[in-house]
């Protein structure tokens, strides 16, 4: 059993060196991205599955409570906290539809639709992001592997280049931490300006 922990912890290791090394530019032009939309008074709307989904939640709460200073709060909504809003469109239509539809009646333009898929193919992000794109919202997309179906469909697209799984939900909100936190002081810490 120690082997397969020291091993696991080594794959993470070798899996954050290699982010790193890739990812420095997408992760500041996100933040940035995200500080303009929230300076013009738009909104962030996340979406997800599975651990996506529960990373969605996650960082909408660090918009919308604070993440690390105090701080106003800042507007962010997940497309996965409505659970009827998810059975009722997963049952009337299709799972496929089930963000599509929401970023429809919630988008404005300018806000900032930002879907997470390890794959890169989960069909009901594909069309929350492409019906985002209609509504002339900027696209952040979170991918795993090679981008999948996400490649196209992004302003602005972080990669996870990695075939497990766990360790491309590791990074992915290991990175939106990072953007949260450069939002932050962005917006109101030393490197406000």
């Amino acid at each position: 059993m120690k082997e397969y922990i020291k091993d696991i912890l080594e794959e993470s290791i070798n899996a954050h060196k290699e982010f790193a090394l890739d990812n420095v530019e997408i992760i500041e032009k996100i933040a940035l991205e995200i500080v303009e939309c929230f300076k013009r008074g738009n909104k962030v709307i996340l979406m997800g599955n599975g651990g996506s989904a529960s990373d969605a939640l996650h960082i909408a709460a660090e918009f919308v409570g604070r993440f690390e200073m105090e701080r106003p709060t800042l507007p962010a909504i997940t497309l996965t906290g409505n659970t009827s809003a998810i059975t009722a469109i997963g049952n009337d239509y299709s799972y496929d539809e089930v963000f599509e539809k929401q970023v429809a009646a919630l988008v404005n333009e300018g806000d900032v639709v930002w879907g997470i898929s390890t794959s890169g193919n989960s069909e009901n992000v594909i069309r929350g992001l492409k019906r985002a794109l209609r509504e002339e919202a900027v696209t952040i997309g979170f991918a795993g592997r090679d981008g999948g179906k996400m490649v196209g469909l992004c302003d602005h697209l972080l990669i996870v280049k990695h075939k497990r799984t766990a360790r491309i939900q590791e990074l992915h909100i290991l990175a939106a931490h990072i953007i949260c936190g450069l939002v932050d002081e962005k917006m109101f810490g030393k490197y406000s300006g």
